[in-house]
């Protein structure tokens, strides 16, 4: 189950790095393009959610790499657990069924985490 989470946790991490860097990188107008919803929300928003994905990133991975501050693994996953939250609303209010269906699965999976490292599988 070690294996299951740490593959989770990189490829969580991986994601939210990506879609993270794309907001914090690009102009909001080449965002409008991939992410729609980034036409009804403030500049500061989309780059503060961005810092937010990165952030969780790096929580999701550093700390069991480097054995330092290992609680902050989970409460990543629990960000990423409430930021997806946000998401599904956003996506389900914007009538994007790929979107809304896409949050879902990574809520999931960060809770499958938060779960793992705060319960029966600490790093």
């Amino acid at each position: 189950m070690n294996v299951f989470l740490w593959i989770l946790q990189i490829l969580l991490a991986a994601l939210f790095a990506g879609a993270g860097l794309t907001k914090l990188t690009q102009p909001k107008e080449k965002l409008r393009d991939r992410m729609g919803w980034v036409e009804n929300v403030p500049l500061t928003q989309v780059k503060a959610l961005g810092a937010v994905e990165v952030l969780a990133a790096l929580g999701l991975v550093l700390p069991g790499l480097t054995g330092i501050a290992t609680v902050l693994t989970p409460l990543a996953a629990v960000g990423l657990v409430i930021v997806m939250l946000g998401a599904v609303v956003v996506h389900a209010r914007a009538k994007e069924r790929p979107g809304t269906a896409m949050t879902v699965v990574l809520l999931i999976l960060a809770a499958i985490v938060a779960w793992g490292r705060f319960g029966p599988y600490p790093l």
